[in-house]
């Protein structure tokens, strides 16, 4: 089988059991999901939704970010980790949007990883979500730690990550299947204990079938 056909099985198993799936961080406009993304770095969802509940009250417009002092992001975002270099990038990730982009957040790859702290990572997951547009796949940690144990790569750089998943994941799935192995890395194919003996994919899973 080939790694085409094996991901196309895989998918077609993921579709029927998480439909079509959405990210997890709340957001309510393009910016705040920016910001969310950011902060999501090294850091759980499930806590960055906590922070952006309450601070997203306080702040949450490029504006508000831009004339914000840093020490007072820092103290609203010190929970989800690495927060002086997550308020610094946000600050101006900020301050560049309304010089660059009249206060809107952009569309384009380019624009977007023009912008302070936002790497291939954050910019796919805004565009996928925001707008349905795919130019490449998130690849995340646990995007880079399963398709290395089903044995789709063998690579621990995400670009190259990227680059080899784009090869034999359909453009239409890019944006769905890293929400896939995303939900499936937090469900089952846990870091420190896979339940493979319930896992919906082990028999294309190199790791899996092993165990």
């Amino acid at each position: 089988m080939t790694k085409k056909e094996k991901v196309k099985k895989i998918i077609e198993i993921f579709r029927e059991k998480f439909g079509h799936p959405k990210c997890a961080l709340d957001y309510k406009t393009p910016f705040e999901l920016l910001v969310s993304v950011i902060l999501s770095a090294q850091c759980t969802d499930v806590r960055v939704n906590i922070v952006t509940k309450h601070m997203f009250k306080i702040v949450n417009t490029p504006e508000e970010f831009a004339n914000m002092d840093l020490s007072e992001i820092e103290d609203l975002i010190r929970s989800t980790g690495f927060f002086r270099n997550k308020a610094k990038n946000i600050k101006l990730c900020s301050q560049r949007i309304l010089e660059k982009f009249n206060g809107e957040v952009p569309q384009s790859m380019e624009d977007l990883t023009s912008l302070a702290g936002v790497g291939r990572k954050t910019a796919n997951v805004v565009r996928g979500e925001i707008w349905g547009l795919a130019d490449g796949i998130t690849v995340d940690t646990h995007v880079k730690r399963l398709t290395n144990l089903i044995g789709l790569v063998n690579s621990d750089d995400p670009l190259k990550i990227e680059k080899e998943l784009m090869k034999i994941v359909d453009k239409k799935d890019w944006i769905d299947f890293p929400h896939f192995l995303i939900l499936q890395g937090r469900e089952i194919c846990i870091a420190r204990r896979p339940k493979c003996s319930i896992c919906e994919i082990k028999e294309y899973c190199n790791y899996g079938k092993n165990k």
